[in-house]
């Protein structure tokens, strides 16, 4: 987790202190006419957080003086994975410290569409610890000078202690929520510098290290949990972390197309393998291991945060290989959170723009963390707000949980993006659902309420948001 200091909204005001009781947690969604549209507001304000309107808004032949936002579903774009977070080691560890009525009705809410559900459908998961971890580990640490290229001693029993239970939890909920994989370091005897922070990967295990990937996918997936795609390290480009690895591009290049790769093929691995994982001021990491077919043959897409550069780089990856998909894995918000700079930044720049630039995933940082941000690792994260903070059994959503629920419980995967346009005060994103429904989100950037209208199919429909306030619209 690389903290980035260039955003101010990421680290202005008071905790979020909304309680179990919120308003969002009693709203039940209901079936709307077929010219009908679901309105659901989420108000910076705290008025209103993620809470469906009790008037359902309805096309007409009317005209309108209003800025329109016309959703044209004959221009389709990239298919969508899902929406969710990172589920750390951290955040597994709270969830199930939990009493079990608790946890139950928590993870409801997080992963199922039902009732009071924002239907989270996409997790990252660390290969080993991540900064947000209680220790660094690894699937196969030993005592210092010994190695074990054969992997003989290698074991998820870290992972058996709390996260390999929450998400079998997850699963009952939702069998189909994908899962990404990716390693903050390989064992310390892999690496050149012995250590879990910096260094690179040793030549000499790079096969043992492809087995490490292989062993892990089929021993999750002997625990019932499969694994839908990994990525091949957390931030290749930034060795200070705790754990962390250097690996540039050429070496991420030789790892996947002789040894990573064929692995996966001679073990029937189908799990997806993503490059880079790290920040867009760097499109030309993901594109130089694509240009070369040897190792282009094995690879899915590219993955990016946003701790530097702009979020159309994306496109850049998108236009120079059309054939390789795009996924957002990580942004994470400093404590003690900014509702209003984080909402309006986060649904800006990533719901909207990351999938307008090509994403199939839109994914925060940490699912949750304690009141002190914690657990971590020496040297890890310790400024690393969680969607939700846990305090034993009591709930705290924070602005990551509406930053995603405003597109995770309509927008499932399958769906499609479709074309809107847009304006620099009305920034949108629309899609069609694989249930034939249309989701429009908006966001009001500008200092006041705006009125606008919704045009699909020649027909309007009006509406309005207050200053800095998201809208869900479905039809």
């Amino acid at each position: 987790m690389h903290i980035p200091f260039n955003i101010p909204a990421l680290v202005l005001s008071l905790l979020i202190t909304m309680g179990l009781g919120s308003s969002c947690q009693r709203v039940v969604p209901s079936q709307t006419a077929s010219t009908g549209v679901e309105f659901w507001l989420t108000n910076p304000d705290r008025s209103a957080l993620f809470v469906r309107q009790p008037a359902v808004l309805r096309f007409s032949d009317a005209s309108s003086q209003q800025p329109v936002i016309t959703v044209d579903e004959s221009q389709t774009f990239q298919s969508i994975d899902g929406f969710g977070y990172t589920l750390t080691g951290g955040s597994a560890m709270l969830l199930d410290r939990m009493d079990a009525s608790s946890r139950a009705a928590l993870l409801n809410e997080l992963f199922s569409t039902k009732d009071n559900g924002i239907g989270v459908s996409y997790l990252r998961v660390s290969i080993g610890a991540s900064d947000l971890d209680d220790r660094v580990f690894s699937y196969s640490d030993l005592p210092d000078g010994q190695t074990d290229p054969n992997l003989e001693k290698f074991s998820l029993a870290p992972d058996r202690a709390h996260l390999i239970p929450i998400l079998k939890q997850i699963l009952v909920i939702n069998p189909a929520i994908k899962i990404l994989g990716s390693p903050w370091s390989p064992p310390t005897w892999m690496k050149t510098n012995n250590n879990s922070k910096g260094g690179s990967l040793k030549p000499e295990y790079y096969d043992a290290y492809a087995r490490y990937f292989v062993k892990y996918i089929q021993g999750m997936k002997a625990e019932g949990i499969r694994i839908d795609a990994i990525t091949i390290q957390n931030e290749p480009l930034h060795p200070g972390n705790n754990p962390s690895l250097l690996m540039l591009p050429q070496e991420q290049a030789q790892f996947i197309k002789q040894n990573l790769g064929p692995a996966f093929r001679q073990a029937s691995i189908d799990t997806k393998i993503i490059l880079y994982d790290h920040n867009a001021d760097r499109p030309d990491y993901p594109i130089s291991i694509l240009n070369d077919p040897d190792a282009k043959q094995y690879v899915d897409g590219s993955a990016f945060h946003l701790y530097a550069g702009p979020i159309s780089a994306l496109s850049e990856v998108h236009k120079a290989h059309p054939d390789r998909n795009l996924y957002f894995t990580e942004q994470w918000i400093g404590a003690p959170g900014n509702l209003k700079g984080d909402l309006a930044w986060h649904v800006k720049t990533l719901i909207i723009g990351a999938t307008r630039n090509w994403s199939r995933t839109v994914l925060e940082w940490n699912l949750a963390a304690d009141p002190k941000q914690q657990p971590h690792t020496p040297g890890g994260c310790t400024q690393c707000l969680g969607a939700i903070t846990l305090d034993g059994n009591t709930v705290t959503r924070n602005p990551a949980y509406y930053n995603i629920a405003v597109a995770s419980k309509f927008v499932r995967p399958g769906s499609v993006r479709i074309e809107s346009n847009t304006s620099e005060t009305l920034p949108n994103v629309a899609f069609r659902t694989p249930d034939g429904r249309r989701v429009l989100i908006v966001l009001n950037s500008s200092p006041a309420a705006q009125s606008f209208s919704i045009q699909h199919n020649g027909k309007r429909v009006s509406t309005s948001l207050p200053e800095g306030a998201v809208g869900t619209y479905v039809w």
